[in-house]
């Protein structure tokens, strides 16, 4: 599935540690790092957990500085990138459909334009469901396509994008089933790009770039664009580069359904499909491949409410994945040990933002305690690393290089505003991580949020 995303809080964070310090410089300064539990112990426990925050926030922003620089100065590589001239394999194309009668039609009539050859594709729109008009849009498609369009209407079963593709996936034909969202507009020569890592046998899933398509709508536009933009030109291509471990994304790409089979088969018992199949299948020796030059085209949310929505989803559903596959992850035999510390750091980073939350309670606590002597000794050391230190999601510099090679610098004019979307993320992400434990202890349903489209809806053909 998490998904893939800044500096300015970070920062403040640091100052907040600084400023909480410097009215009690006075006090008795405590030897080495960790402060005397017998002189301050409530005190000294909040410091040492903040010194474990901070190293972890330091971790991240290692992490992100190592794939900035990878992208500007490493090896790129797109291995796959050159077939163009093949035997083409039988493949399948689900479009994943929960009244998007405003966007259906796009989807497929890209899909019906492309240059993969006619005989060897099939698609299947999976309408799960629709209360709108999108079952009457596909069937107005299948009666001038019957032999290109095979539709799966379902009309019962479990709800969510998951249990509806797990369901779909029994009509494949072929061994690769690539996935679209209804909102995506693939290109003409996207299904080639997105099939041709699959003529390598250790290929388990690909995934292409997503861009934004309505990005000029609005300011919540402009920043998601900046978002995507880093969080796919710079995060997975550098992993790509490094051998390490590109995420599927769940559309926009594909999988090896032999491979999908091997690792337990497709789970409905999720928000995040795509995360929950890709570490499957690291962890069992598959590997995933991203082709920054295979570009797809989605929409992105205009309205804060329906971006929270989204984001809380993601969380959700990547923590679930997180909590079940974690200890398989880190002891998986099929892993180099940077594979193993990059998968982890995927896993745990719609958690890093309650963590942040946690670190902004414990500097405010220690000021109000007057307890910034404890720190004296290490507090430069902290503002070097938070200065350094840009944290969770597509960092500020990660954007900055990422728009860079997009050739939009404009856009940077807009960096700022991101603050804006990092604090709703993180507020949003953090509700997310105490409403899932709710759910478990609970044992509540899993609901699906499905995202708003903003398109025209589109007009049945007659």
């Amino acid at each position: 599935m998490l998904h893939f995303f800044r500096a300015l809080p970070l920062r403040i964070f640091g100052l907040t540690l600084l400023t909480g310090a410097l009215p009690a410089f006075a006090q008795p300064v405590s030897e080495g790092l960790v402060p005397s539990f017998k002189d301050y112990p409530v005190a000294a426990v909040m410091a040492s957990l903040l010194v474990l925050i901070v190293v972890l926030m330091t971790l991240y922003g290692i992490r992100h500085f190592m794939f900035t620089m990878n992208r500007l100065t490493g090896v790129q590589r797109h291995p796959y990138i050159d077939i163009a001239v093949a035997r083409w394999p039988m493949i399948t194309v689900f479009i994943a459909a929960h009244n998007e009668e405003k966007v259906i039609a796009g989807c497929i009539e890209a899909l019906l334009n492309t240059d993969y050859p006619a005989d060897r594709l099939k698609i299947i729109p999976v309408n799960d469901r629709s209360k709108d008009a999108t079952g009457a849009i596909i069937d107005s498609y299948v009666a001038r396509y019957p032999a290109r369009i095979s539709p799966f209407h379902r009309v019962d079963g479990k709800a969510g994008k998951s249990a509806a593709l797990k369901d779909a996936l029994h009509f494949a034909e072929g061994d690769i089933a690539i996935i679209f969202d209804a909102d995506y507009v693939p290109g003409r020569g996207l299904l080639k790009q997105l099939i041709a890592p699959f003529f390598d046998p250790e290929v388990g899933a690909v995934m292409g770039r997503v861009v934004p398509v309505n990005s000029g709508t609005n300011l919540l536009t402009r920043m998601l664009d900046l978002e995507r933009s880093a969080g796919y030109q710079v995060d997975q291509q550098a992993r790509m580069n490094l051998n390490l471990l590109p995420q599927y994304g769940g559309t926009v790409g594909g999988v090896r359904l032999s491979a999908v089979e091997a690792v337990g088969g497709w789970h409905d018992d999720t928000l995040a499909e795509d995360t929950d199949i890709t570490f499957r299948l690291m962890f069992n020796g598959w590997k995933t491949v991203y082709t920054n030059r295979s570009e797809c085209y989605e929409e992105v949310p205009e309205d804060w409410s329906v971006r929270i929505k989204q984001v809380t989803r993601w969380a959700k559903g990547h923590n679930q994945v997180m909590a079940r596959y974690w200890w398989q992850f880190a002891s998986s035999p099929y892993l180099t040990f940077g594979q193993r510390v990059d998968g982890l750091l995927l896993l745990f980073v719609f958690v890093i933002p309650l963590v942040m939350l946690v670190g902004w309670f414990l500097a405010l606590g220690l000021y109000f305690l007057n307890a910034g002597s404890l720190l004296s000794q290490v507090i430069p050391i902290f503002a070097l690393m938070i200065y350094g230190t840009l944290g969770n999601f597509a960092a500020f510099f990660e954007i900055v290089v990422a728009v860079l090679i997009d050739g939009n610098r404009r856009r940077l004019r807009l960096l700022p505003f991101n603050m804006l979307g990092f604090l709703v993320s993180l507020f949003a992400i953090s509700g997310a991580v105490w409403s899932l434990i709710l759910d478990r202890v609970l044992k509540r349903d899993m609901v699906w949020d499905k995202t708003i489209r903003y398109r025209g809806t589109s007009e049945v053909s007659k």
